[in-house]
């Protein structure tokens, strides 16, 4: 299986520094590229066929005010790509699938970034989200904390692949509020999860499995409350074949929009003879529940901005 990578991080209009980051980890060659890393996407990660060990994509937004929001979304990336590789090379368990290696990895930079932050005084009350993707063989595992997203492109389709992690999305589940209130509700910026925010906590995910053609976006939420979902797929789908210039113009969409947060994106396309080509297949989200039947709802929330807070 081929994927194609483009990724890009950009402070916005508003924000003096940028509390974003991300990774791409290709575990065959153990080469990885992050948003401290530069600007411009190595050449060895633009495109590149995905090995028995899988590919890697995460996205990260820090919280906590002055430096430590950045603190919190490096420690997060650094510590998922210390423990997808490992001092010695070595890394994830061979005996474990992929997708548990990342939600390990993520449990441990929830550590770190939380003793972190009862060690230095200028990091207390740190945090970050963390949106990862899992790529081995045909199947995409997403595991999530708080309310960075993953969004899954198909023809002309686009779902949302994760579910906000959000006080607004809980209300509004249960009832309380519509999506329409969400946008502008008081708690909008409330989360129920972040890394390093308590020494435990239980990663949301989800599986799909790929088609030939399948665009993954992964990105903080400094893009997902400024477009929604339609004009993210049309912004994608006007780029072509140019991953990069698909990044760039979500970017500037959202700049054009305020710009007020941090926007980080990360694209991936999948292709190749092992891959089933059907653009036209509903794009099917599992979810690990004891009903094995159950999908996501087709009726998504598109929320405006969420900044976290702890």
């Amino acid at each position: 299986m081929l994927v194609e990578l483009h990724a890009k991080s950009d402070v916005g209009r508003v924000r003096r520094g940028n509390e974003d980051n991300f990774l791409l980890l290709d575990l065959a060659s153990q080469r990885a590229w992050t948003g401290t890393d530069g600007s411009e996407n190595p050449a060895d990660l633009r495109k590149l066929e995905i090995g028995d060990k899988g590919l890697v994509l995460v996205v990260s937004d820090g919280m906590g005010g002055a430096l430590a929001g950045d603190v919190a979304s490096r420690m997060a990336i650094d510590s998922v790509r210390e423990e997808m590789i490992g001092n010695n090379g070595k890394g994830c368990d061979p005996d474990s699938s992929l997708i548990d290696c990342l939600k390990h990895a993520t449990l441990q930079a929830n550590r770190a970034i939380h003793y972190k932050s009862l060690e230095d005084s200028r990091c207390s009350g740190m945090g970050a989200t963390l949106t990862g993707a899992a790529i081995k063989d045909d199947k995409l595992d997403l595991v999530q904390v708080g309310d960075s997203r993953a969004y899954v492109m198909r023809g002309d389709q686009i779902r949302l692949a994760t579910k906000d992690q959000s006080l607004v999305q809980q209300l509004v589940d249960v009832g309380q509020i519509s999506e329409e209130e969400a946008e502008t509700h008081m708690f909008r910026n409330v989360i129920l999860q972040a890394l390093g925010a308590q020494t435990e906590l239980t990663p949301a995910t989800a599986r799909i499995q790929l088609r030939a053609g399948d665009v993954l976006l992964l990105c903080s939420d400094g893009l997902s409350g400024k477009l929604r979902n339609e004009e993210i797929r049309k912004i994608v789908a006007d780029s072509g074949k140019d991953l990069g210039a698909a990044c760039a113009g979500l970017v500037a969409a959202a700049n054009d929009r305020g710009g007020e947060d941090n926007i980080t994106v990360v694209l991936a396309r999948f292709s190749g003879e092992e891959l089933q080509d059907a653009s036209e297949d509903k794009i099917t989200i599992e979810l690990p529940t004891l009903d094995e039947d159950k999908t996501l709802d087709e009726t998504e929330a598109d929320t405006q901005h969420q900044t976290p807070t702890l």
